[in-house]
């Protein structure tokens, strides 16, 4: 009795050893995730932080933004048969951009105002081929508005938008309202300035997160390689769900390199860590590769 009661003990101590090392293998490894997130959630911290860098540093015009404004009052001036009022306006509208127009450097653009405005997909590359997979399901049953609900969920980008005076059209726009209103042609007059007022262009330069996140990932786990497998690993494990999730989206690149190369660069990095983890040299092309795949992933879009 006493030989199965000790064989008992021995069994439960063994097992609850096998248990301990399970749970301390989870932990580890619910961590070295965790801490792959962590990166992941800085990459995007600090492109918004660089983008709102960049959009203070955007100089607007004053003298154009008094323009616009004081366009926008010829309109209700003119709404309110104040024709006297209106030229009032309209004349010093023109005065403004006159001097923009007079500095020798003065762009073909003159901004108007600048934001950044963030759309980030919670989801992984899975979620996203459902979500398209549902969204043709429904327009093949003409249910359009709940397809265009789900659509509108695939971004994962960070947008630099500028809104924009044409500087060549939009001061003729308004001499032209300016001798309308002189020769008594309200009429003529306010469906110029109502064109001009929607002549702006928006220029959205759009950077897709995923890859900005691959990007961060790598060179963290080029940081930890020599001193923490595991975290490289989880690292490089993350950047493929990051480049993964971008394709799914519809993200491209003008770069040579694909993201299948790219795929296969992270798998031959993954294998070395695993082994005699010599891996530097193959961070360091991973890691260039990954910057000239961002830098012409960015697209710029005008609207």
């Amino acid at each position: 009795m006493k030989k199965v009661l000790l064989s008992s003990v021995v069994a439960l101590a063994l097992l609850g050893g096998g248990l301990n090392a399970a749970e301390n293998k989870t932990a580890e490894k619910s961590s070295a995730v965790q801490k792959s997130q962590n990166v992941s959630t800085m990459a995007v911290r600090h492109a918004k932080a660089a983008a709102k860098a960049k959009r203070d540093d955007v100089k607007v015009v004053k003298e154009a933004v008094d323009a616009v404004a004081l366009t926008q009052e010829v309109l209700v001036a003119l709404d309110k048969k104040q024709k006297d009022e209106a030229i009032k306006k309209l004349e010093k509208a023109i005065g403004k951009l006159e001097v923009v127009m007079s500095h020798p450097k003065a762009p073909a653009l003159i901004p108007l105002s600048a934001s950044v405005v963030v759309h980030e997909f919670p989801g992984t590359a899975y979620d996203v081929e459902n979500a398209v997979i549902t969204s043709i399901a429904l327009l093949q049953n003409k249910r359009v508005q709940d397809a265009r609900l789900i659509v509108q969920t695939l971004q994962d980008e960070i947008d630099f938008v500028t809104l924009n005076m044409p500087l060549v059209s939009y001061p003729q726009a308004l001499k032209l309202a300016a001798k309308f209103l002189h020769e008594d042609k309200v009429d003529e007059a306010k469906r110029v300035i109502a064109t001009a007022l929607n002549t702006f262009v928006e220029v959205d330069v759009v950077t897709p997160i995923g890859i900005l996140q691959a990007q961060e990932l790598v060179a963290a786990a080029a940081e930890v390689a020599k001193k923490d497998k595991k975290l490289a690993l989880a690292h490089l494990a993350a950047a493929k769900a990051a480049l993964k999730k971008a394709e799914a989206l519809g993200y491209t690149s003008t770069s040579d390199t694909t993201y299948k190369m790219l795929n296969d660069a992270i798998s031959a990095i993954e294998k070395e860590v695993r082994g005699k983890n010599k891996a530097e040299k193959l961070f360091e092309d991973l890691i260039a590769k990954l910057k000239e795949f961002k830098e012409k992933a960015v697209k710029s879009v005008t609207k």
